[in-house]
């Protein structure tokens, strides 16, 4: 396994403070990263009138109707 520096020197203050290990500091630092909750934030999709309805059962048909005949 390959740590980047900043991971490696988070380890090793970790085992400097507490006087553990390193087995122990990786398990503590992977254990607190699990605890911490991520924010996840809900997908919302904008929408905007802008004036059109377009039935879309027949895609080719509100195709042309969006881009033109020549879009085809």
């Amino acid at each position: 396994m390959t740590l980047d520096d900043d991971v490696a020197a988070a380890i090793d203050r970790l085992r400097r403070e507490r006087g553990v290990g390193l087995s122990d500091a990786i398990n503590d630092l992977i254990r607190a990263g699990l605890r911490t909750k991520l924010q996840r934030r809900k997908f919302r999709q904008r929408t905007r009138a802008i004036g059109l309805r377009i039935d879309v059962a027949n895609v080719a048909e509100a195709l042309e109707q969006l881009e033109g005949p020549a879009a085809r």
